[in-house]
Formats: structure tokens, C-alpha cells, sequence
């Protein structure tokens, strides 16, 4: 496939989660795809725009139009920095924001752009899926449970192709985990509830791992099981697919 891809690996998967950003690359390129790192990248703005400071975001954005604006696409392994990118960057910028437009989640490019239907990885393991709001009602990654809509998730699509797996989904599939960014600061003992909530739906599915397309709110449920004692391990969907590979 003839593209050029510029790889956008936001600030808490380069601090936190570094190994997401080594599959995401290591997976694209076992695909084919012509995949670069800018460098001097930096965060895209959402934390400070969550909280309130979106006059701070600005530069950040000139920034990422300016690093990435030679790429076909944008690719990074997370639904919230994508989806804030993609929807508010042309109302910050004031301007239409082609390099927005062209920004993806990596999970949505994969299906949507790649249009992946071939055996990929091996991962010989009980998956339970977490379906991440920005994932389900900003790039519609599935389909939210709160509309008459026909059921489909391009995640789970993505899953089945890996060897061995098994893909279950907890009851109430697209509640929030609690996680929100600077709602789980400000409203603490909610967000940790919900958090429970969530961990305790995915580990009535009996799945030896939790999966999803943002590592914030695999970060969010990962401490909330650690707390609790629970077992259970945690993993990006992209180190699922480029699992064995």
C-alpha cells in the first residue's frame, strides 16, 4: 500500500506504556507500510484543554500540524489524543486543520484504511474487551449501546484475526471505566468506584487479560485491580495483534 504514515505516540504511552509505541510501529511495519517517527513531538494539548487552559493547547497543535503535515496519515495508539486532535484542533486553530482530519487511531486506520482481513499474530489467551468512550461515540470504533444501531465493534474484528484468542466483551460493554482524565482528580472516589465497577464486570467474564484501544483507561483499571489484588493482566490491543509476529 502506497502511503506515507507519521507515528504520533502521545506523552503517557512515551512515559508510561513505552512498549505500546514499539508494537504500534513494529506491527505497521510488518504490514508494509511506510512509517516514520517525527521527532520532537510532543503532547497534543488535551490535558490542558480538559482542564480549562485551551489557550495553552494552541502552540501545542501549530506544533503537531507543523511535525506531521507532509504525512497521508496520522496514526497513534489512542482513541482520546486522536479523537481530540481530529474534533477540536480546526476549532483551535480557527482554520479547516488538514492534518487533523488526517489523524487516526491506529485500531480505526488497521480496519477502516488498511482494511486487515488476513491472520495476524498468536496470543493463546481468554481477552476481555474494554470498549473506551472516545473509542465508541467520537471515532466509532463500536457501536454505543444508547442507539438503535446495528451492533459492530472494529476492535473486536481486529482480535479475531490474532491465533488463539478468545474475545468476550463484560456486561454493559461501553460503560465508562471511571478513568476521564481530570475527572478521575477532581471526583476521586466516583472514578474509583467505577473503576471497581468495570473490573469487577470484566473479571466475571473469567478472561486471563483486559484489553483496549487506550492504555488511560487500561492505566485507570490496572491500578484499581492491583488495589483490589486481582490478578489479571493488562494489555493494549495493538501488543495483542503484534503479539508473536
Amino acid at each position: 500500500m502506497s502511503m506515507k504514515i507519521g507515528l504520533f505516540i502521545p506523552c503517557y504511552v512515551d512515559a508510561v506504556y513505552p512498549e505500546v509505541g514499539v508494537a504500534t510501529y513494529k506491527l505497521l511495519r510488518h504490514l508494509g507500510i511506510d512509517v516514520e517517527y517525527p521527532q520532537g513531538q510532543t503532547c497534543c494539548g488535551q490535558p490542558m484543554a480538559n482542564a480549562g487552559f485551551e489557550r495553552q493547547a494552541i502552540p501545542l497543535a501549530e506544533k503537531f500540524e507543523e511535525k506531521f503535515k507532509g504525512y497521508d496519515y496520522v496514526v497513534a495508539p489512542s482513541v482520546s489524543c486522536t479523537a481530540f486532535v481530529r474534533l477540536n484542533y480546526p476549532r483551535l486553530l480557527n482554520h479547516e486543520c488538514q492534518t487533523a482530519k488526517r489523524a487516526m487511531d491506529v485500531v480505526e486506520f488497521l480496519h477502516d484504511v488498511v482494511k486487515v482481513n488476513h491472520p495476524l499474530g498468536t496470543f493463546p489467551h481468554k481477552v476481555s474487551l474494554h470498549n473506551s468512550c472516545h473509542g465508541v461515540r467520537e471515532l466509532g470504533l463500536s457501536s454505543p449501546s444508547e442507539m438503535h444501531v446495528a451492533k459492530y465493534n472494529k476492535v473486536k474484528d481486529l482480535l479475531e484475526l490474532v491465533e488463539g484468542i478468545e474475545v468476550v466483551e463484560p456486561e454493559r460493554p461501553d460503560e465508562c471505566c471511571g478513568f476521564g482524565g481530570m475527572f478521575s482528580v477532581e471526583e476521586t472516589a466516583i472514578s474509583a468506584q467505577m473503576g471497581k465497577d468495570k473490573v469487577d464486570r470484566h473479571l466475571q467474564t473469567g478472561a486471563e487479560y483486559i484489553t483496549g484501544p487506550d492504555c488511560s483507561c487500561l492505566m485507570h483499571m490496572a491500578g484499581v485491580a492491583r488495589k483490589q489484588g486481582q490478578k489479571i493482566e493488562f494489555k493494549h490491543v495493538v501488543e495483542i495483534l503484534a503479539a508473536g509476529l
